[in-house]
């Protein structure tokens, strides 16, 4: 009996229909789409129409689709949810991201539910609660090292998925309270401000400045493509691209760049395999330094760190090319020798440590022309963050995925038969009637069946093996070899989508029948995010004697008393190690210090023993 090899998912955005066909030619195993409201991305929800067309083309591939409905419900809105569900359900999906509790106490469609890294999954006891509730997937918090993630696996038996690449938040996710109470704009209902992204100023107790203005909680970028191995080894399954709010470019790109990565690694790993079919043939070579990115970090995947922090820009800087060695009135020379390209976009640091950018209108050989020559001196480091003759490449998109199929041409009694077999085992056959006529010119006869058999255009099959089967040599038009290929094609998709086995589960309603699991806690603060009435029902039938009101739902925005005192921020990014202040992970906790910006102040607590560093909006 053959082993069964574990499935490794490479997961991409999709901001809309376009960008998750590309993610799925480019690479992707999985796209995740936003769904016609409630998604954590406001601003990219998706019609019903267009992610069922994703779907259909997702599948072909084996692909999967997985829609995000995944912030905090209103009592008002869960009828409408429940709707959605169901059209989502109906449409093919593959999963469901939530975050709202809730949900799963409405009668649900059997449909496979994922616990969005909003609901932060971040224990063993938390993520084997969700197991045994019905989940079949966790998205695990961001900040995990590979330790607790291998903890987290030993302890369970659910589908773990992980960030791998793309923007990070600063505080634990579904935990961040800062837009909401400084901007009424929530994070947990897809509206963030990014207020994480502006500059502060940190003081001491006694009032002395440690850092003025700086961006002090923007994070770099996340890469982790050099732990892609160590993850798979610690129990990951499926690797993650954050990016519903990218481009297309940005999709092509970094989905093709994870795509060489892990098919490298599945070559030295045969128990494993890509959890979807084809074969890309990229028409360049993928550069994950060539899409937008404010540099990168490696978070806290081995150790803590303060190269996660950007706290000169939140802006994309790109990648960096050198610095001016030489400097005329009106062009520049790096120290490295890199070449730019009329079209590329470059920045830099000026002498006052701002970020500012222009355009190169031409180049000659090692010169570039910028259009302006304004803040750049000897020794400026530049960057360029918009590579025009890359960017153009990817605009040819010309990249291909291919089903490999092979052929077997037969002679019938009657007239002919085509069988096509593909990679994933599944075939099918036509036949055709036609008269035989003996083939004046034998090798002419053959030759003409495999051209026009193998000749298979746009469509998503590449021919890797023909075979012809008759007695003898026949000539057959050009016309009745062309209707047999296109029956044979159509006949094949069709049962590649019908044949298409969607995940069995519970029903919602047998989701809510299993009320012996009890929660890891007996009481719950606003962190839980409970906003309406189904999921408090939830949490009680689970155990939770205790439960706070969702921070969206308590009187506390800006400017009115009870805002005052309220946690709006946990994070285990730590300003005190940051600046060399940390005093270790005693059981005492380091005093606080302060941050403000314009119109806001906040006290920075330290829970050093569990290194967490806390922000209380004053």
């Amino acid at each position: 009996m053959t082993e069964r090899k574990t499935n490794i998912e490479l997961l991409s955005p999709a901001k809309d229909l376009e960008c998750g066909k590309a993610a799925i030619r480019y690479g992707a195993d999985a796209v995740y789409i936003g769904a016609p409201k409630f998604g954590a991305r406001t601003a990219v929800g998706n019609s019903i129409e267009d992610i069922a067309s994703l779907i259909s083309y997702a599948h072909l591939f084996r692909a999967k689709v997985y829609v995000a409905l995944n912030t905090i419900l209103f009592d008002h809105e869960l009828d409408e949810a429940r709707t959605i569900v169901q059209s989502v359900y109906n449409a093919g999906a593959d999963g469901l991201i939530v975050q709202d509790m809730g949900l799963l106490e409405l009668d649900l469609p059997p449909i496979p539910l994922i616990a969005s890294t909003q609901a932060h999954n971040d224990t063993p006891e938390k993520i084997k609660f969700l197991q045994d509730v019905g989940f079949q997937r966790v998205i695990l918090a961001r900040e995990l090292s590979l330790k607790q993630i291998q903890e987290i696996r030993s302890a369970t038996e659910i589908e773990l998925e992980c960030f791998i690449h793309g923007a990070l938040c600063v505080c634990y996710s579904g935990q961040c309270y800062l837009s909401e109470a400084t901007q009424e704009r929530s994070a947990n209902r897809g509206e963030c401000a990014q207020p994480c992204r502006l500059p502060y100023t940190l003081t001491d107790e006694q009032g002395t400045v440690i850092a003025e203005n700086k961006h002090l909680l923007s994070l770099k970028d996340l890469n982790l493509s050099k732990h892609l191995s160590s993850l798979i080894d610690a129990g990951v399954t499926s690797f993650k691209i954050e990016g519903r709010l990218k481009d297309i470019n940005y999709v092509k790109n970094v989905t093709a760049f994870y795509r060489q990565r892990i098919d490298e690694l599945l070559e030295g790993k045969p128990s494993m395999q890509k959890s979807s079919s084809g074969k890309i043939y990229f028409a360049f070579q993928p550069d994950a330094d060539k899409t937008f990115h404010r540099e990168f970090s490696e978070h806290f995947i081995r150790k803590r760190s303060k190269n996660i922090l950007s706290m000169d820009t939140p802006k994309a800087t790109g990648a960096f090319l050198g610095k001016i060695s030489k400097l005329g009135s009106n062009y520049f020379i790096l120290d490295t020798g890199v070449s730019m390209h009329a079209g590329d976009g470059i920045c830099f640091f000026d002498a006052h440590d701002e970020l500012c950018g222009t355009n190169i209108n031409s180049a000659k050989e090692k010169s570039a022309f910028p259009d302006a020559m304004d803040g750049l001196e000897l020794g400026t480091a530049v960057y360029r963050n918009h590579d025009h003759a890359f960017i153009k490449q990817l605009k040819i998109d010309k990249t291909q995925r291919r089903i490999r199929i092979a052929m077997y041409f037969r002679e019938e009694e009657n007239g002919f038969s085509l069988t096509i077999i593909d990679e994933d085992g599944i075939q099918t056959e036509v036949k055709i009637l036609s008269e035989k006529s003996p083939a004046k010119n034998i090798q002419s006869a053959e030759e003409t069946i495999r051209k026009q058999l193998t000749k298979l255009g746009d469509s998503i099959y590449q021919c890797d093996d023909i075979q012809i089967d008759w007695s003898k040599p026949y000539f057959l038009p050009v016309s009745i070899l062309n209707e047999l290929r296109r029956n044979a094609v159509a006949s094949l998709e069709e049962k590649r989508l019908n044949g298409y086995l969607p995940k069995t589960i519970l029903s919602g309603r047998e989701l809510h029948s299993r009320p012996e699991i009890p929660y890891p806690q007996k009481s719950l603060s606003y962190f839980a995010n409970v906003a309406n009435k189904k999921a408090e029902q939830f949490y009680r039938r689970h155990g939770v004697t205790e439960i706070e009101p969702a921070f969206e739902l308590q009187n506390h925005h800006s400017g009115k008393p009870a805002a005052a005192g309220k946690q709006v921020m946990t994070m285990k990014h730590c300003l005190r190690f940051q600046f060399g202040l940390c005093v270790g992970t005693g059981e005492e906790n380091a005093g606080p210090l302060f941050m403000n910006d314009a119109k806001n102040h906040f006290r920075l607590e330290f829970d050093c023993k569990e290194c967490k560093m806390k922000m209380i909006l004053l």
